[in-house]
């Protein structure tokens, strides 16, 4: 299959050019128009398929569902938004509860599935602290333990990639030794933690930062916290939801200008009421949520945020054209970034001769006109 577009994004910049795609591999990169084109997109943009590393659903299923078919619709149709790799985040719950959700992703993994490709499981909490657990369920929040994440990895078929948690209450920085030692990705969150403990968190393992701002926190200049850590420690990735609301814009374009092009993550936080109507109940963590006309979820009669319904093309849109973030590090915040945290750059993140046909192709106004998942047409 050859494909085309007079902008392509290659080597952080858009360009005319040819991509030959065969057995879901970028074959080869060639000159625009070198052979004859199946489709040609003129001038509307091919980029790297998006990756999102923290989304608890869409279309009325949550990961902590554990339903089969719910999982699978979603990796179905989650590429409308040019989604073509994700990790189903888990909420925190009751052991039974997340032995269920990371039996259910594992067995699909296993079995089979269509569409956006599951990377691994996000495993958020329940290694939380309580002051900044968000809409986090408190009865549920447990301290860090190997042992027990032993038993939950045993029965993802070790499919945990990786682990929010709040450093300031894993003893020892034990577990986050471990998963680090493990191939898991630790990323710093709902939490408390001070911009020392912060420190020997990284020092110990820590790689990433869940939904910097949110969670954790407020930045002061005496106590600059988790926040001040993010923007100091340019190495480390941090996760940033883009949704506009969750963030101020200029917050949102404080924290790429303190990151740089390389290490921030667009995420969407997204609930299972994405691509489902305002209004109606949901559930997060078994508490009640509301959806508001701007798309918020919260907690039900509160105005605690418990996610987004953010979609990842939309999110890219908000950082470009509102928060006037350059656009290579927004459109790196949701393609090489996060594959490069994933330790998955080998293959994903870029367009490139030998990487997966992950694509998507948008108009000027960031509307997905078609998105290939491994060199398949989803839409």
């Amino acid at each position: 299959m050859i494909i085309q577009s007079k902008r392509v994004w290659i080597a952080s910049q858009l360009m005319e050019a040819q991509l030959e795609v065969e057995a879901g591999r970028i074959l080869a990169i060639h000159p625009y128009g070198t052979f004859p084109a199946d489709t040609d997109y003129g001038n509307n943009r091919i980029l790297p398929g998006f990756i999102d590393v923290h989304t608890h659903g869409a279309y009325g299923f949550d990961t902590n569902d554990a339903v089969p078919e719910g999982l699978r619709e979603w990796m179905r149709r989650i590429p409308e938004e040019g989604v073509t790799s994700i990790l189903p985040t888990t909420v925190t719950q009751m052991p039974d509860v997340l032995t269920k959700a990371l039996t259910n992703v594992a067995s699909v993994v296993r079995e089979g599935y269509e569409g956006a490709q599951i990377l691994g499981v996000h495993f958020e909490g329940p290694y939380l602290d309580m002051e900044y657990k968000g809409a986090q369920p408190p009865e549920a929040i447990a301290k860090p333990s190997v042992e027990q994440f032993q038993e939950y990895q045993k029965a993802a078929d070790g499919l945990i990639r990786y682990i929010t948690l709040a450093p300031e209450h894993d003893e020892g920085f034990a577990l986050t030794r471990y998963c680090s030692g493990n191939g898991v990705v630790v990323s710093m969150g709902h939490s408390g933690a001070t911009y020392e403990q912060a420190l020997m968190g990284i020092a110990n393992g820590a790689t990433s930062m869940t939904h910097v701002y949110n969670g954790m926190s407020a930045y002061h200049h005496r106590k600059p916290g988790l926040v001040g850590a993010a923007f100091r420690v340019r190495d480390v990735y941090g996760e940033i939801i883009c949704d506009g609301c969750h963030s101020h814009m200029g917050a949102l374009n404080n924290y790429f200008q303190a990151k740089g092009r390389d290490y921030a993550i667009m995420i969407t936080d997204s609930l299972c009421a994405k691509h489902c109507p305002p209004g109606g109940d949901y559930e997060l963590g078994g508490h009640q949520i509301e959806i508001g006309e701007d798309g918020l979820a919260r907690l039900a009669g509160t105005d605690t945020i418990a996610g987004s319904t953010l979609h990842m093309n939309q999110g890219l849109r908000i950082l470009v054209e509102e928060a006037m973030v350059p656009f290579d590090a927004a459109v790196n915040s949701c393609t090489l970034n996060p594959a490069r945290c994933l330790r998955v750059d080998d293959r994903k993140g870029k367009l490139a001769a030998g990487y997966d046909a992950d694509l998507v192709v948008l108009d000027e106004k960031y509307e997905v006109i078609q998105t290939y998942c491994r060199g398949k047409a989803m839409l």
